[in-house]
């Protein structure tokens, strides 16, 4: 798991540079024919993914998002009009069941397809009109690091394709980021231990980086065998917030931009009950490292649109770390396999 989340600069600076013919592509098919909804199937690490989809699409182009319920077409198996609506499966291995079915009846049913895998001659890629392949190489680790970075920047490709205010020299930029915040994994070694313990923990986030709230709760849960609820700020003040007490542990994303003011009130709020609060930020937003000086500070100023994938990789090292701290083996967690198969 730490090799392959070390590979993350490279896989990603592969993943961009031989996706911009896919990119042109589909920005050519998506000019004749502007999609008017657009629909996501996904499930485990590459459903959080498409949570980052959902918020990047929906902020950057005013296109509505949903997520798919498989079970609606694999177990109920209703019709459904996808007339005008693209949809985009993102799955690992491509193998995913019933997210292929989702895909399959989508194309059939009138909807433009895309498939986001990791495997080039998956069914996946033989189902999709249109396929960007994350180029990250073969995962070995049950637990996924670096595809779930890959599928976060096919969806900054995806929304470049329909339209977004997306920078590609920004996008560009992102594996150098990404190779800044793997120079924290020293400083997260040795604090992973006073976690060793943990056995509950909350994570919170917002917009851009809700879906790294989830991926991280995952990771601790998978790996680590921790309790980890997930929450964008709002819901957790909406009751679960309950739950927080004195040295409780929370974790929380705080990239400068609109969502810091609402975090801020929330981390306030934390210190008032004297949760043992964490958070993940980047050196631009000063205000967070005055308020909590226990940070995990990717070392450059980061604008929140770039924030997603340079801020998971310290949630991905301390998983890490965590998992050995606690004597377990976070390549092959208690039973889990790679590819889960379900309808």
């Amino acid at each position: 798991m730490l090799e392959e989340i070390r590979e993350q600069p490279a896989a990603l600076e592969r993943t961009l540079r031989g996706q911009m013919s896919a990119v042109a592509r589909l920005r050519k098919a998506l000019e004749l024919k502007r999609p008017r909804f657009v629909m996501l199937a996904a499930r485990g690490t590459s459903d959080n993914a498409a949570q980052f989809g959902r918020y990047l699409i929906e902020i950057t182009t005013g296109i509505p998002v949903a997520l798919a319920a498989p079970s609606i077409y694999t177990l109920y198996q209703a019709k459904v009009d996808f007339r005008d609506t693209l949809v985009v499966a993102i799955s690992q291995s491509g193998e995913s069941t019933d997210i292929n079915v989702v895909l399959e009846q989508a194309r059939a049913a009138g909807a433009l397809t895309i498939g986001v895998t990791n495997e080039r001659n998956s069914s996946m890629a033989g189902l999709a009109e249109h396929v960007f392949h994350v180029r990250a190489g073969k995962e070995k680790s049950v637990a996924a690091t670096k595809t779930y970075t890959g599928q976060l920047m096919a969806f900054y490709l995806i929304a470049y394709a329909l339209g977004a205010d997306i920078e590609l020299d920004e996008l560009r930029r992102v594996p150098e980021w990404t190779e800044a915040a793997l120079t924290l994994e020293k400083d997260i070694t040795e604090r992973a231990d006073r976690y060793r313990f943990m056995e509950h923990a909350v994570v919170v986030g917002r917009g851009l980086n809700y879906a790294n709230t989830l991926e991280f709760a995952l990771k601790m849960m998978e790996t680590c065998y921790v309790i980890a609820e997930r929450f964008s700020s709002a819901d957790l003040l909406h009751g679960p917030i309950a739950m927080v007490e004195r040295s409780f542990p929370v974790f929380v994303f705080t990239p400068s931009g609109v969502t810091w003011t609402g975090l801020r009130e929330l981390i306030e709020k934390m210190h008032g009950l004297k949760a043992d609060t964490t958070i993940i930020t980047d050196k631009g937003n000063r205000d967070a490292l005055a308020l909590n000086p226990r940070a995990f500070v990717v070392p450059v100023k980061l604008k929140e649109l770039y924030t997603a994938i340079p801020y998971i990789v310290p949630a991905q090292l301390f998983a890490a770390c965590l998992a050995t701290e606690k004597g377990l083996n976070p390549d092959h967690p208690r039973t889990l396999s790679k590819v889960t198969l379900t309808l």
